[in-house]
């Protein structure tokens, strides 16, 4: 796969304004991409070889050094990127964090080190980038010393070529649970409001290789307008434009789901006694196989539960005897009073 830096160039551009490129290597052994990188206004650090001899380790130490020096020397710089997938980079991207830097990661996602990922702020994959052709793979056969001799009876009938089978997006249930815990998480560590913008940078904390692009969203505003119709979320306009509030329903689903639950415990119990936690979810999933009490913000079944118990719909007491929170359905919502 040849290397462009357009791709890059772009990703940066839309993230803030570069105003230091450089790159490191001996760049009389790639000559094409000295071309191209010095077309894109990028500073190319010789870093000349030994004869027989590798100097990879010096180009490292070198961009290392650069990078702390300009950290130190460069105030107004904020951000640093660092194109590389060499877990041997990690401690510099620590180091640059302490000092109050922002990193952001780019390299290939089948030859980038696990490690590195999760200590950078952002991590581009260079094979998802907007404007990266990747060629598709093709199979390798084993060579023999002779041909066979052909098959009469294959050369009539010609395979047809395969189209690339394209990799699938992946699981949206799976990134609203995601989203549900973030934003309760954040609602209850703040007493803010929760804007879109802080919800994106929460998500790249967890997942520096978040991007909604890999779930079939161009935006992360089509995102969130996916799941407000999901009912997963709630937006309401924000503080500034473009930049919506987000929330979790308030109502609605968890009400829905509060009732489901006391109707399973009266199910289980015959109305009258009470039902042990543990097992009780899959009782629920019975009769409504999508819960997840996840998508409604809550960490876990027991959270869950205990939001339901404040609501009248269960009452929850903890037994020792059977080492288990027992569950028993309470009277429900109250009927509204006549008008």
């Amino acid at each position: 796969m040849a290397f462009d830096f357009r791709p890059i160039a772009d990703a940066l551009a839309e993230r803030g304004r570069v105003v230091v490129r450089r790159a490191y290597a001996d760049w009389s052994f790639f000559d094409e991409d000295r071309r191209m990188l010095t077309r894109s206004h990028v500073e190319l650090i010789e870093i000349p070889q030994r004869m027989g001899a590798s100097r990879k380790n010096a180009a490292d130490i070198k961009m290392a050094v650069d990078a702390v020096e300009l950290a130190f020397e460069r105030g107004y710089i904020s951000t640093f990127v660092i194109c590389t997938g060499d877990s041997d980079f990690t401690p510099l991207v620590h180091k640059l964090r302490e000092l109050n830097k922002r990193v952001i990661g780019v390299g290939v996602e089948k030859s980038t080190s696990a490690l590195l990922p999760p200590a950078c702020d952002e991590f581009l994959y260079y094979d998802r980038l907007e404007g990266v052709d990747i060629p598709p793979v093709r199979s390798r056969r084993p060579t023999s010393a002779r041909p066979p001799a052909p098959d009469p009876r294959q050369a009539e009938q010609e395979p047809e070529p395969q189209p690339p089978v394209e990799e699938p997006a992946r699981d949206v249930d799976t990134l609203a649970v995601l989203v549900a815990q973030t934003v309760a998480g954040l609602q209850g560590s703040s007493s803010g409001e929760v804007t879109a913008s802080t919800l994106k940078r929460t998500l790249l904390r967890k997942d520096p290789t978040f991007s909604e692009s890999d779930y079939g969203f161009r935006t992360f505003g089509e995102l969130l307008r996916h799941l407000a119709e999901r009912n997963v979320i709630e937006l309401a306009e924000g503080p500034a434009k473009g930049d919506p509030e987000v929330t979790l329903p308030e109502h609605g689903d968890r009400e829905v789901a509060f009732e489901l639950l006391r109707v399973v415990v009266l199910d289980l119990t015959g109305g009258d006694g009470s039902v042990a936690l543990s097992g009780l979810k899959n009782q629920l999933r019975r009769v409504r196989p999508d819960f997840s009490e996840k998508k409604l913000g809550y960490r876990s079944f027991l959270q869950f539960c205990k939001a339901a118990a404040t609501t009248g719909a269960v009452a929850l007491q903890w037994s020792p005897d059977a080492d288990d929170y027992l569950v028993t359905a309470g009277p429900g919502r109250p009927a509204p009073p006549p008008r």
